[in-house]
């Protein structure tokens, strides 16, 4: 995991680079803020034009469940990331990867034996019913 986000670290600053270049090549001057206004909006666009569908059809298919997940996931990242951040600005802790890594998997753990329950109580839900329409024919 450590790899993999020195690597999208590593990808975002070659695609800044190569942003600045562009900038300075055609003499748009765009300031910083201006920058990130543009390429922010452009990927959070593309985002949503693949997520949309995705979603759609998630919901469609009644994977409501799924949305969640996604949707509780991505805030569980920010919210560890911002913790670990808001540790280092405020010195009240070490900012540590490790930190991030083990909040991450104890969400996952508590969703997988919260799926499991649900699982089970489904099983018997369904199990109810397929016996209570035999008893009523």
């Amino acid at each position: 995991m450590k790899e993999f986000l020195y690597f999208i670290v590593e990808l975002i600053a070659r695609v800044h680079n190569r942003i600045m270049q562009l900038n300075n090549a055609y003499e748009y001057d765009f300031s910083d803020k201006e920058l990130h206004f543009l390429v922010i909006g452009i990927v959070g666009m593309l985002c949503i034009f693949l997520v949309y569908p995705i979603f759609k059809w998630l919901a469609k298919h009644d994977h409501v469940m799924v949305i969640a997940w996604i949707y509780v996931f991505t805030l569980v990242i920010v919210i560890t990331f911002a913790i670990e951040i808001g540790q280092k600005v405020t010195n009240t802790g070490n900012m540590d990867f490790a930190d991030i890594v083990f909040g991450i998997i104890g969400f996952m753990a508590l969703f997988f034996a919260f799926s499991v329950i649900r699982l089970i109580y489904h099983g018997i839900v369904r199990l109810i019913r397929k016996n209570s329409r035999k008893n009523d024919k």
